[in-house]
């Protein structure tokens, strides 16, 4: 098990920090860790709630990045709960819009990966969820 810890915190960037306290490290590192410890056990379905909301712009965006190499490599699937519209469309293949706790959207994301906001479509998507959120575009 301690083989796979240090394999999983190396997948992530941490390669060096298999004896770090969790006081040590920053909230990009800590977030990181969180990861690798999900990978250890090699799940199927991975469940995040806001992973990436307490991060810097930068980090957030590393993140993201990160998620995808180790989502195309492991082939888990995710349920990611996020408040960020272009979050959700660069991550997702498919978006469901809740509200009071009930599901006002199911809509497919259509575009291939890897994704950018520059992508033809990209701009459309995140219109129609925004409107449908209640938000001016």
């Amino acid at each position: 098990m301690r083989a796979r810890a240090r394999a999983a915190l190396a997948e992530v960037g941490l390669p060096d920090r298999d004896t770090a306290w969790p006081a040590e490290l920053s909230g990009g590192r800590a977030q990181r860790v969180a990861v690798a410890r999900a990978l250890v056990r090699e799940p199927e379905l991975l469940l995040l709630d806001e992973p990436f909301g307490a991060l810097d712009a930068l980090t957030r965006l590393r993140m993201q990045q990160l998620f995808i190499r180790l989502r195309e490599q492991h082939g888990f699937a995710a349920l990611l709960v996020t408040h960020d519209v272009d979050e959700a469309l660069l991550l997702a293949d498919r978006t469901l819009v809740l509200e009071g706790g009930r599901l006002v959207e199911d809509a497919p994301v259509p575009l291939t990966h890897p994704r950018t906001p520059d992508d033809p479509g990209f701009g459309a998507l995140r219109r129609h969820l925004l409107e449908r959120l209640g938000v001016a575009a």
